[in-house]
């Protein structure tokens, strides 16, 4: 999957993890919510990329044609926020798998990529690495870790003085501007995309295997 096919499925991210780090600061979505905001990127799988289907024969998408199936779970995440000009996030996964046949002992190499993005929308880095799964001699059911790694430069992801200012100012009940939320404000609200990051853990699948997960 190429990073513009990620755009869709980050329409679906599933949030799985964060990091909560002293200087933090509260940021008011509107809604009733607030959320903490980190140099840590936030860690997701995109929608219909945390399972891959292999097929034998590889052309078929019948029910029986079914090899090998594998879900990628147990997602978590470790931030290493000291006082460095880089923030690096540390990602670890499991893989669960099963295959059709109770055959011999057979090995399963799936591909897998992290990939951090900003903004929501604009890849910064990609990177693709390997888990190979291990099914013994008569068994259907296996699984296998993996890990990867983003790293994000802490001035990207850190907020303006001014826009700190303006999310972190007390306003006090009867001034004129006591109920405006400040991200009502394009600038503030473009300032805080710009500066928030995900670190995005998938399958790295082929366009085919991203249409049967989207279609099935």
């Amino acid at each position: 999957m190429t990073p513009a096919k990620l755009a869709l499925p980050l329409l679906g991210l599933a949030l799985l993890a964060g990091c909560k780090q002293t200087g933090d600061i509260a940021v008011d979505g509107g809604v009733g919510i607030t959320s903490v905001r980190s140099a840590c990127p936030r860690v997701a799988v995109p929608m219909g990329t945390g399972d891959v289907t292999l097929f034998d024969p590889a052309d078929s998408r019948e029910a029986q044609a079914i090899d090998v199936e594998a879900t990628l779970t147990n997602v978590a995440a470790s931030c290493a926020d000291g006082q460095g000009a880089q923030v690096l996030t540390t990602v670890n996964f499991a893989v669960l798998a099963n295959r059709r046949d109770a055959g011999p002992a057979r090995d399963v190499t799936l591909p897998y990529f992290v990939t951090l993005v900003r903004g929501g929308s604009s890849v910064v880095a990609k990177s693709v690495g390997h888990v190979t799964i291990h099914f013994d001699a008569g068994q259907t059911r296996a699984s296998a870790t993996g890990t990867g790694s983003a790293q994000v430069a802490r001035s990207a992801a850190t907020l303006p003085e001014d826009v700190r200012r303006r999310l972190t100012r007390k306003r006090k009940a009867g001034n004129e501007d006591a109920a405006m939320d400040p991200l009502s404000d394009p600038s503030i609200r473009d300032a805080v995309r710009s500066a928030t990051f995900e670190a995005l853990v998938g399958f790295q699948l082929t366009d085919d295997q991203l249409k049967y997960n989207v279609t099935r």
